[in-house]
């Protein structure tokens, strides 16, 4: 069964998000540790702001397409937005004490809505699966 392109990037951007969220959880605790294995690039904020990119690129690549084209439901969407909220907040609008906690949450947020855009989008995730649900809504 041939996956589609939306599903596979549902699955990356579940993934990406979630190491994301574990990533920023235990970096506050493992950033001394950095240097003595050859990872310090990993604490640089350019780093954060790649990864935050990509992440905002991946979603809404994955997201907008699932929903116009498929099940027209606004949560996954919402929820992307409300994870970028949380990480743009704790990044960008000095809410700098809580975020050990906001990006994490975000993170794990964005996940959140990946996976219930791959679960909204289940009837469509191979090519088989999309010409058999065109030929039922004839």
């Amino acid at each position: 069964m041939k996956v589609t392109l939306l599903g596979k990037m549902d699955r990356v951007g579940m993934t990406a998000s979630a190491l994301c969220a574990i990533h920023c959880a235990l970096m506050p605790f493992v950033i001394t540790l950095l240097p003595l294995v050859g990872l310090e690039f990993l604490s640089n904020p350019w780093v954060e702001v790649a990864v935050i990119a990509l992440s905002v690129l991946v979603g809404m690549a994955s997201l907008i397409p699932s929903y116009l084209k498929y099940h027209r439901k606004m949560l996954p969407l919402l929820m992307l937005t409300i994870g970028f909220i949380l990480i743009f907040g704790a990044h960008l609008l000095g809410f700098h004490e809580l975020e050990p906690v906001l990006v994490p949450l975000g993170g794990f947020t964005i996940a959140g809505a990946h996976f219930l855009n791959w679960k909204f989008n289940k009837p469509y995730h191979c090519a088989a699966c999309i010409d058999e649900n065109k030929n039922e809504a004839k």
